[in-house]
């Protein structure tokens, strides 16, 4: 395949038709990741999420000019809302970025949810694989931040950066969301706003209650990502994070279930679209809705006949 052989020689085009190519699932796309799958597993995957409005994009802009200070080539997922007219990504967070989009060792992609929950899209962890097998060395994935669904990142990131901005009023809603739950760790941006000490102390009241035999307390920085102030600090606490991990063993465990949880949402997939291309071929379907809604049939038994039949 003429796009392999190109990805395969360092062309960021390639790899940009890869993505798209999988995104969009044309012709030949599994047969891709079939073939980069081996040289996967090597790039240090971090997730970036939090309110929206708390400054993610311009923290992660930060982040990963300290990456390339240190010689690291980055991969950014920008994972933004997906219009429900067009369907294409609405927020645009390269807009943030612009200036990065010039660093040869840098590549952005913007991706849209198109409807997946947990603030992903299904297409992501497919994406970080293609930019790990490109081979970069840091892969950023920052999220939508739609809030109680966002806790998708963790299943794809070896650290979840939670990044919070006081003065929102929803610092108790984010910590009932559980998004205070996954963090490795936070972010207090914009901490030059009234209510940057409430919020510590609120971050670290939920941390004590979390605190049950447990080795790694999140470490919570101050930043003002905008003056480039704290970010510094954060990078050491994720590069102390990732220490942690690789010595403890947990870097290996997270992985393995990672995998785990990527093999079973695949089988899922395909029975799903196994059980769906039997079932609107034929016209028992609208036969089936019919019945249902008359209420001449219960939706359950309706469902345990379709599945029945699909497996045979």
């Amino acid at each position: 395949m003429d796009l392999m052989k190109e990805f395969w020689n360092g062309s960021r085009l390639a790899l940009a038709r890869s993505i798209s190519a999988v995104e969009n699932e044309a012709d030949g796309y599994v047969d891709i990741l079939r073939e980069i799958y081996s040289h996967t597993g090597n790039a240090r995957i971090i997730g970036i999420t939090g309110a929206p409005g708390a400054g993610k994009s311009t923290l992660t802009d930060k982040l990963v000019k300290y990456f390339r200070k240190q010689g690291k080539t980055v991969g950014i997922v920008a994972v933004d809302p997906t219009s429900p007219f067009s369907g294409g990504a609405i927020l645009g967070d390269r807009i943030r970025m612009n200036d990065l989009t010039l660093d040869e060792g840098v590549f952005i992609r913007s991706m849209g949810t198109r409807g997946s929950l947990g603030g992903l899209s299904k297409k992501t962890a497919d994406t970080v694989k293609l930019m790990d097998a490109f081979g970069m060395d840091v892969v950023l994935i920052e999220t939508v931040g739609v809030g109680q669904s966002e806790v998708d990142i963790v299943k794809n990131a070896d650290t979840t950066l939670v990044v919070l901005v006081p003065g929102l009023g929803d610092d108790i809603q984010a910590i009932k969301a559980g998004i205070l739950e996954i963090g490795d760790v936070f972010a207090i941006n914009k901490c030059d706003r009234d209510g940057a000490d409430r919020l510590n102390v609120e971050i670290e009241m939920m941390l004590d209650l979390n605190s049950e035999e447990v080795d790694w307390r999140p470490p919570i920085k101050r930043t003002i990502a905008s003056r480039d102030e704290g970010v510094e600090d954060v990078i050491e606490a994720m590069d102390e994070h990732r220490e942690f991990l690789e010595e403890s063993g947990l870097l290996q465990e997270r992985r393995h279930e990672r995998t785990v949880n990527e093999i079973i949402a695949m089988v899922k997939e395909q029975i799903s679209r196994h059980v769906m291309e039997k079932v609107t071929s034929s016209g028992e379907f609208d036969n089936y809705v019919e019945q249902v809604y008359a209420r001449k049939v219960d939706p359950y038994t309706v469902v345990e006949s379709i599945v029945a039949k699909a497996i045979k």
